[in-house]
């Protein structure tokens, strides 16, 4: 089985773990703090899952450099979006039109995810982690790993 590894990218990361299965294994933030924090955990966080095979990766700028240079290390293949390509395929556009009502439909829709794909039960929830989430579906369904993002969401 191969591992898909969803990254909200940030000092305060989002992450989320889904197998080729369909499932959603994990999902977690991690305030790093700092850049250099943040560069020190990174080969840490990708050594705790064995066989990732995929990071989708959502951001740019300075932080992704830090974790271009560790997935230069690795065998792994790499995904770069940005928020307005997994938010498309996800919302209608009248629910991610201002940065409140997509924080907000992103921990929505997240929740159904959990539900329909996890067996973790949910606890909290913030907007990293449901975004992370939502960028792990979007993956998900560029890798072939699911038919329709729709059934999992409505």
């Amino acid at each position: 089985m191969e591992f898909l590894l969803a990254v909200d990218l940030g000092i305060n990361t989002g992450l989320a773990l889904f197998g080729s299965d369909g499932r959603l294994y994990w999902f977690r933030s991690k305030n790093f703090g700092s850049a250099s924090r943040l560069r020190r955990a990174i080969p840490w966080l990708l050594n705790q899952e064995k066989d990732i095979t995929t990071v989708i990766i959502e951001g740019g700028g300075p932080l992704l450099k830090i974790w271009d240079a560790e997935f230069n290390k690795r065998n792994l293949t790499v995904l770069r979006i940005m928020a307005d390509q997994w938010r498309q395929e996800i919302f209608y556009q009248r629910e991610y039109r201002n940065r409140k009502d997509a924080k907000e439909n992103a921990k929505y829709y997240a929740t159904k995810v959990i539900e329909k794909l996890s067996e973790i039960g949910l606890t909290s929830l913030n907007e990293n982690t449901a975004e992370a989430i939502l960028i792990g579906l979007y993956g998900m369904k560029m890798l072939h790993w699911v038919d329709s993002i729709n059934k999992t969401l409505r």
